[in-house]
């Protein structure tokens, strides 16, 4: 046994876990670990069924070796754990942690599957780029110090900050950064060693050139292992993932450029070439750089200059005022209304509020909170208004990254992603074939060019710009959108609004609105019951709530108790023990009017009916010239009102039109789903309050709103009022920018190809290859952004 066991440790010398040099040995399952902590780790995904890990990244863990016993208890205390969870409640947290030893494929598929390992868990996702881990826990089956120790056990110990989240972290920017000045520098002086040979020096010293070429090479070798590593780690991986990607051609031929030139150098059969591999790599970092920029710049207006203007009601003095969330300040008191969103933590002045988390967690099951209690950012508020204390600014990121939570997004993928990757793997697959046959007719031609002209290829043909031009041109789109104020919740919104052949439209709110509308109340209200009218109404983001309240000039101080809102029905509350509905004759227990024209909001107050309004609203500006530009693609037009309306609406929408009224919520979802059994690609237009589910449901659904406070996190995109008579543009522009893609797409491909002949044909030097692949993607980027641009400047004008 002991014989084996030896010849065992004589073969495996490489820890199974991490690969590293074995100094002792710990065996378990006939592989061989270097220390007890790799074993430990390997016996916890074991009893997991998770050791596809390993067949993810052969020895792609972390070592443990070095691994001490760190007590993470300090992340339960309550100061502590608040500077740190983005989101706490009873029974869902949520927490983000930099986890530095993110390295790959397996690193990504293990920290996923946290789950499996730690049951408290919920979900975690990774951000490669970022080298950070978000993770949904239960905090009663997992306290946040074993979380973070569950984590370290496995080999990725968190790296635990107090400062501020807002802080960009530039670690990864300066890496690159280093790695592109270490390739410049040594690009610079391999090419001044290499002065000799371009002056056609080489036989005038031979001890010189002899150690010139070795200088270069030992330049050359730092730029191949440290500035050019990223693109030979990458192809390894996409081998062991049995999938090619488009960095497979670039090591391959800075692995042909760099040994072959190492071999005529040792051998002394020529001065290799050094200054072309250093130059293409330092030109290909340029590249990189640029597109890392280009994304940044993206991702900024995303995050800054393209999102809704959400609002909400600050104190200031006395009286409440409007302000745009980014300018609200720590200590700052505002109000929520029903329905409204949460903008940033808060704290709660009020005796209870009632918050639907559904927006962070996916769970709508509201959550009772009591004075004092801290408010999340993204949560709704559900009944009577609240009053808040602002803890800290709004995080714009933070909110972007809400609205695109998964359980709110479609199932729909996108088409050009899908086709972008197929051609990428086909064309790289391509690339190679015609680098063998290249190379190996420059051998029988001329062998002295063989090298030079298969690193031309391998470099010249890489489809970078083609995995450019979707990301780009749909988001300079979504910028020109964000300018016009129409806010999309990502790119992928864009490619489905281009497909779409069917419009559904709600009505109040959305057709109708309320600038200057005629308001009259049948009946007889004294002026304490107008202000209790006025309060209750305030407290609605409804359309017509919003009228009612705007119309009467008497207010109240009196708060409101038992507050309730019905979807399609009306509201109700207690003010001053006086119980009052608003809404519906339904609702409120009577017979309809016969034959009323406009909206009528019935009001009773303890049970007895004492008038209604009756408000005459206008349809929006500018909607009759859309409605006609539409045509035949409006399908319906859906409202829980009565059919009061009829006739005007039925002069201004298309004969082909059905108009529907009465219609519940739940109806509207039902006539969207249909359509879409029928093959119809829809699109709903609501205001986000009584369509929620039709908006959800639809391929794309867009709320337009007056009022900024208003959101609903189950449409795809928010659209001001006042631009709702540009919709069809928009949806023109949707389209113009997949055919402004399929452009940018031709331009790749030609580039490719021409590019790739010249150099099949020896008329391009690697050199030359590199500084091409940026200007193929900056000239990609660059058409994009001119068209985009020019297309939305023809369009909106």
């Amino acid at each position: 046994m002991e014989i084996e066991t030896e010849q065992q440790q004589a073969v495996q010398t490489k820890c199974f876990h991490c690969g590293q040099d074995c100094e002792e040995t710990h065996w378990l399952d006939e592989k061989v670990f270097c220390c007890y902590g790799c074993k430990t780790v390997y016996e916890i995904l074991n009893a997991n069924n998770l050791c596809e890990y390993y067949k993810l990244d052969d020895r792609a863990g972390i070592s443990m070796r070095q691994a001490h016993d760190e007590d993470f208890a300090f992340l339960d205390e309550s100061d502590i754990r608040k500077k740190l969870i983005s989101f706490d409640s009873d029974t869902f947290a949520k927490i983000t942690f930099t986890i530095p030893a993110i390295h790959c494929v397996s690193c990504i598929w293990l920290l996923e599957n946290l789950k499996k390992i730690e049951t408290g868990v919920i979900h975690s996702e990774v951000n490669f780029t970022r080298k950070i881990v978000t993770i949904d826990f239960n905090p009663q089956s997992v306290k946040l110090s074993r979380l973070a120790g569950v984590l370290k056990s496995i080999g990725y110990a968190p790296q635990i900050t107090l400062e501020s989240k807002e802080k960009k972290n530039p670690v990864l920017t300066n890496a690159l950064i280093f790695k592109l000045a270490l390739a410049g520098f040594c690009f610079g002086n391999v090419m001044l060693f290499s002065f000799p040979e371009y002056l056609g020096l080489d036989e005038t010293d031979p001890l010189l050139i002899r150690i010139f070429s070795f200088l270069n090479l030992i330049l050359a070798t730092p730029v191949f292992f440290y500035s050019g590593f990223d693109y030979l780690r990458s192809a390894a991986a996409s081998f062991k993932q049995k999938q090619i990607n488009i960095d497979v051609p670039i090591a391959a031929g800075l692995i042909a450029l760099f040994f072959r030139s190492a071999y005529d150098i040792i051998a002394n059969t020529g001065p290799g070439y050094l200054d072309s591999f250093t130059g293409l790599v330092f030109f290909l970092l340029i590249g990189r750089w640029f597109q890392s920029k280009t994304y940044e710049s993206l991702a900024f207006d995303r995050d800054f200059k393209s999102y809704f203007p959400l609002a909400v009601q600050r104190l200031d003095g006395d009286a409440w005022k409007p302000v745009i969330i980014y300018d609200l300040k720590p200590t700052d008191r505002i109000q929520i209304r029903n329905m409204e969103i949460i903008p940033t933590d808060s704290t709660l002045v009020d005796d209870y509020a009632f918050i639907d988390y559904s927006f962070v967690t996916g769970e709508s099951k509201p959550v009772k909170a009591k004075q004092g209690d801290k408010i999340y950012a993204g949560g709704r508020l559900i009944g009577q208004p609240i009053n808040l204390i602002v803890e800290k600014s709004t995080s714009q990121s933070h909110l972007t990254s809400l609205w695109n939570n998964p359980v709110f997004g479609k199932v729909n993928e996108s088409k050009y992603k899908k086709i972008i990757d197929r051609a990428a793997r086909r064309f790289t697959w391509i690339v190679l074939g015609v680098a063998a046959v290249t190379a190996v007719y420059w051998q029988l031609t001329d062998a002295s060019q063989m090298w030079l002209v298969l690193t031309s290829v391998l470099m010249v043909a890489c489809p970078c710009a083609l995995a450019l031009a979707a990301p780009f041109t749909y988001g300079n789109m979504l910028r020109v959108f964000g300018r016009n104020q129409f806010y999309l919740k990502n790119s992928d919104v864009i490619e489905r609004l281009a497909a779409i052949d069917a419009v559904v439209f709600d009505k109040t709110g959305t057709v109708t609105h309320g600038d200057k509308p005629e308001v009259e109340f049948i009946g007889k209200l004294s002026d304490e019951e107008q202000a209790i009218v006025k309060k209750l109404t305030s407290a609605s983001t409804h359309p017509l709530s919003t009228i009612i309240a705007a119309s009467i000039l008497k207010s109240s101080r009196e708060s409101i108790s038992e507050f309730k809102e019905i979807p399609g029905q009306g509201i109700q509350g207690t003010i001053h023990q006086k119980f009052i509905r608003i809404g519906s004759p339904s609702f409120v227990g009577v017979m309809p009017l016969s034959d009323p024209q406009g909206s009528i909001v019935f009001v009773s107050i303890n049970h007895e009916v004492i008038g209604y309004y009756h408000i005459r609203t206008s349809l929006r500006k500018n909607i009759k010239g859309m409605i006609n530009r539409l045509g035949n693609k409006i399908d319906a037009l859906l409202s829980g009102d009565r059919d009061t309306d009829a006739s005007l609406l039925r002069k201004m929408f298309s004969p082909f039109t059905f108009l529907f009224f009465n219609q519940s919520p739940h109806d509207k979802l039902d006539y969207v789903k249909n359509l879409q059994l029928n093959g119809r690609k829809v699109l709903m237009v609501g205001d986000g309050l009584n369509d929620s589910g039709a908006l959800k449901q639809s391929d794309v659904g867009i709320a337009v709103t007056d009022h900024a406070g208003i959101f609903t996190p189950a449409c795809d995109g928010i659209l001001n009022g006042e631009k709702l008579g540009s919709l069809d543009k928009f949806m023109a522009l949707a389209k113009s920018a997949t055919q402004i893609l399929k452009v940018a797409f031709v331009i790749s491909f030609l580039y490719n190809g021409v590019a790739l002949g010249f150099a099949v044909s020896g008329h391009l030097t690697p050199l030359v290859a590199a500084i091409l692949m940026p200007l193929s993607s900056i000239s990609v980027v660059g058409f994009s952004a001119v068209a985009v641009n020019f297309v939305a400047n023809k369009k909106l004008k």
